[in-house]
């Protein structure tokens, strides 16, 4: 391997630092520990990059996540050894299920101590193997600026994903004065795939043919910066879309085209869509089981489509008729290229219409408790749709996919995959610092608030003003609803009888907080929502809420329960 000479001798730590610096990283997310001593005094005094000490490793894994999944950037995360990685694994297994670009440092022990049971050695690229993109062990200090730019590479490109790399102790110390070459070579990785134009040409043929065409709209379509050619895409045919959760805000929830997002919390007019379409486009989704709960039913009558980067996904739930591993930007490019294909829409687009009329998203209104869903709503109408939502997991991340109106890409942050209660708080804090504009908004459960609480503390200290909604019924609300109606009630371990005050909670952060539970001032209360301060909104609802409709697991998208139909609800 060639070598290149240094103008003057560099500590592994000092290389470490200075190839993120060239590459572009501007932010790192971490805490210190032994392993990753030398790193962290390298760090101090460092110019051009800023170091976010979190206050757990889970919680900086997930900030690096909600600067990632706001940005498209890759998100940086330091931790130490032992517990420090061990820590950060549920964070890098969200990043992976989620396809976020994440470039992971973990120390470790010295080489010699390697295997040996050393204090706080673990081995990290054994457990992060199945969760990451790639890993590495660096074993030549010499190999360091080669390795970083490397892992960077690959995080952010293809399928992007979270990439590890274990850095022993020892060769962060050692000094060189010359490194091996960096230039990337990677001959048998591909970044991209170039679609095939002859399968893209079948889609319009098909188009064609199809009476009732269907686009689904995946996350992918945030990936790969595609947003502006999808909804070209959808516009010059007039293509219905159904979202998934995670490619909410790819086209604006007012959109004349926009079903809402379908699958189990989704809309009546989104799952019957899936279940009458006669032609199938997905755009950059994976076909999970939140969208495709019966997959031997899935469909029946649609010939499928599938645009994804990864071919490992395609074919992988839903048997597909058209295959096309693309990058999705150059196959939505591709398409609108070809001659515009006649079609006539008309019958099947007011059908749909006539659904989404007849069976909105709705609640029925309360006198005695706030309605989490219009708690949304007003937030949405305060912040015009404009807003960074973030949230936790569980029933507020449905009512927040429900009802808040989103109009842009990379707008929601939330974890879909995975479904890791404690993403929120951290989450949001790194999409307020990669958008420090914007108005960042939190909605959690007092479950996921819980869990990482702790990262709180960053809110004065690094000034991130964000606002967290905390929707407190009390309860592991979507596990209690899952008991109540397919467990006959027994709420085994899911209600908390014995919670903290969160106000006190926040008091003691010195954040500024309002507690909510009266519904005739919700509206004249939540006009807070846009002050430019750290936040805490709690807002007391009912523990018997739940989040309706539903597509039961197993079951098919048109067998959705708990659909009021307009002419049947009480809809404040």
């Amino acid at each position: 391997m060639k070598k290149i000479k240094l103008e003057s001798s560099k500590s592994g730590s000092q290389l470490v630092l200075e190839t993120l610096k060239s590459l572009g990283v501007d932010t790192i997310f971490g805490y210190p520990g032994g392993a990753m001593l030398p790193l962290y005094d390298a760090i101090h005094g460092f110019e051009g990059i800023q170091h976010i000490l979190a206050r757990h490793e889970q919680g900086a894994a997930h900030e690096a996540e909600g600067y990632a999944k706001s940005t498209g950037k890759v998100g940086v995360v330091v931790v130490t050894s032992g517990p420090g990685a061990t820590n950060t694994v549920t964070g890098i297994a969200d990043a992976f299920l989620d396809s976020v670009p994440l470039l992971v440092f973990t120390g470790q022990v010295a080489r010699a101590g390697i295997g040996k049971d050393a204090f706080q050695e673990a081995d990290t690229v054994g457990i992060t193997a199945p969760i990451t993109k790639y890993n590495y062990q660096i074993r030549d200090t010499a190999d360091i600026p080669r390795v970083v730019t490397e892992a960077y590479y690959l995080a952010r490109t293809g399928r992007p994903g979270p990439v590890e790399i274990d850095l022993p102790k020892d060769i962060s110390v050692i000094e060189v004065d010359e490194i091996n070459d960096p230039t990337l070579y990677l001959p048998n990785y591909h970044e991209t795939e170039h679609a095939d134009k002859n399968q893209l040409y079948k889609i319009l043929q098909q188009l064609t043919e199809s009476k009732k065409p269907l686009v689904i709209a995946g996350g992918g379509i945030n990936y790969a910066n595609a947003v502006t050619e999808f909804r070209a895409f959808i516009e010059r045919y007039q293509l219905p879309v159904v979202s998934t959760l995670l490619g909410l805000g790819t086209l604006p929830a007012t959109h004349d085209l926009q079903l809402g997002m379908g699958g189990m919390h989704g809309s009546y007019a989104a799952n019957m869509a899936l279940t009458e379409a006669d032609f199938i486009i997905n755009l950059g989704s994976r076909f999970d089981d939140r969208m495709v709960s019966n997959p031997a039913r899935f469909a029946e009558n649609a010939v499928v489509a599938h645009i994804d980067i990864d071919s490992a996904e395609i074919g992988k739930i839903v048997k597909t008729a058209i295959p096309v591993v693309s990058d999705l930007k150059e196959a939505l490019t591709e398409l609108i290229k070809f001659d515009k294909v006649l079609t006539d829409l008309t019958d099947w687009s007011e059908h749909l219409a006539a659904y989404k009329a007849r069976a909105p998203f709705s609640y029925t209104a309360s006198d005695e408790f706030i309605k989490p869903q219009e708690a949304v709503e007003w937030i949405g109408k305060y912040t015009d749709g404009d807003a960074i939502i973030v949230t936790d997991v569980g029933q507020h991340q449905m009512w927040a996919a429900q009802f808040y109106p989103y109009k842009n890409p990379r707008q929601l942050i939330t974890s879909g995959g995975m479904g890791t209660m404690g993403f929120g708080i951290p989450a949001a804090i790194g999409a307020k610092l990669a958008h420090p504009e914007k108005n960042v908004i939190l909605f959690v459960g007092d479950g996921g608030f819980q869990m990482t609480n702790q990262e709180l503390a960053l809110l004065n200290g690094y000034h991130i003003p964000i606002k967290v909604v905390l929707i407190n019924n009390h309860s592991l609300g979507m596990v209690r609803q899952w008991q109540e109606a397919f467990y006959e009630e027994r709420r085994s371990q899911s209600v908390f009888d014995v919670e903290p005050n969160f106000q006190l909670l926040a008091e003691a952060y010195g954040i500024k907080h309002v507690k909510l539970e009266n519904p005739s001032t919700l509206s004249e209360d939540l006009k807070v929502i846009n002050e430019d301060v750290p936040l805490l909104i709690e807002i007391g609802i009912s523990r018997a809420e739940h989040v309706l409709p539903m597509v039961p697991a197993g079951a098919h998208n048109d067998e959705i329960i708990g659909v009021v139909f307009k002419e049947e609800e009480n809809h404040a």
